[in-house]
């Protein structure tokens, strides 16, 4: 399969990119992207996504496009400036994205979008498949428009997969690796009352769901991109501190985050009880369907 990444630098990225074969790279920085991607063979081309459409030449016998990219949603308070940045790095990052795809003589026959469970909002106990609807805060709105974009080259005959992802886990990035310092110094501890319903993912299931929602005409639409077993933020504290051997006693109140980080404090506290059901329902087998499991391949590696 002849791929196209965009986002290929990011955490889950290039545990994608792992999984390909001489993939072609779309990045602002095209030549910092090759340098820091050598090991994958890659061939890049400058694109800054809310800038306008890429270079129809990266798509030249491209299959598949995985369009992962957008600005950090968890890094640094939420200003007008920030919302605005993580707002069009997407959207019009996406909709600039489908413009060029629509020039194409011979187009990819899939396009598969990152998105985040973010979509259904803070929902507490409910349980969410991917036809549970959409929330109304920042971060939901940002992801229904985001798909939408996408969606839009269905129109052009291609087969479009919106992978809303939860919490990626692994040694090298995302939320694991801020936490695993606190914790292994015995700092560690649940969020408020821990009992907001956490989505995880090991990184390794990740990648393998983008590869098979390409490679599987099975899939398409929204499919959740989490592991079958969600657990709550209690839970998840209590798993992670077992594994490492360490107490986990210290909980953060919800106004000392909300102090510190703003508004990306109710991302931390919100609940969505998502749950795989497209992907089961598709045919793939998660090899880390268990906390416990996940966090020991990724701790002891």
């Amino acid at each position: 399969m002849r791929a196209l990444v965009t986002g290929a630098t990011g955490f889950i990225g290039q545990h994608l990119m792992a999984r390909l074969e001489r993939p072609i790279v779309l990045s602002r920085n095209a030549a910092h992207a090759a340098q820091s991607l050598t090991k994958f063979n890659v061939r890049a081309f400058g694109w800054e996504p809310a800038a306008g459409s890429p270079p129809l030449e990266a798509f030249d016998g491209i299959e598949a496009v995985f369009h992962l990219a957008g600005d950090p949603i968890a890094e640094g308070r939420w200003t007008s400036e920030k919302k605005r940045c993580i707002r069009e790095s997407r959207v019009v990052g996406t909709h600039n994205l489908v413009e060029a795809l629509a020039k194409l003589t011979t187009r990819p026959r899939v396009l598969v979008s990152a998105s985040a469970v973010g979509y259904y909002g803070s929902r507490g106990q409910d349980v969410l498949d991917e036809s549970a609807p959409p929330g109304s805060d920042f971060l939901a709105e940002l992801c229904q428009t985001w798909e939408q974009e996408s969606q839009a080259a269905s129109s052009l005959g291609m087969r479009v997969v919106n992978i809303r992802t939860g919490v990626a886990l692994g040694h090298e990035g995302g939320a694991l690796k801020k936490l695993l310092l606190p914790f292994r110094l015995g700092l560690g501890g649940p969020l408020g009352d821990g009992l907001q319903w956490m989505p995880w993912i090991h990184v390794d299931d990740l990648a393998a769901l983008y590869i098979a929602a390409a490679e599987t005409d099975r899939f398409r639409g929204p499919i959740n991109g989490v592991a079958p077993n969600p657990v709550t933020n209690a839970e998840f504290t209590r798993a992670l501190a077992d594994t490492l051997h360490r107490p986990a006693l210290f909980r953060v109140p919800y106004f000392a985050l909300r102090t510190t980080l703003g508004e990306v404090a109710e991302v931390l506290f919100s609940s969505q009880r998502a749950v795989p059901k497209a992907a089961l329902d598709a045919g793939f087998q998660f090899q880390y369907a268990e906390l416990n499991l996940a966090l020991r391949s990724i701790i002891q590696n």
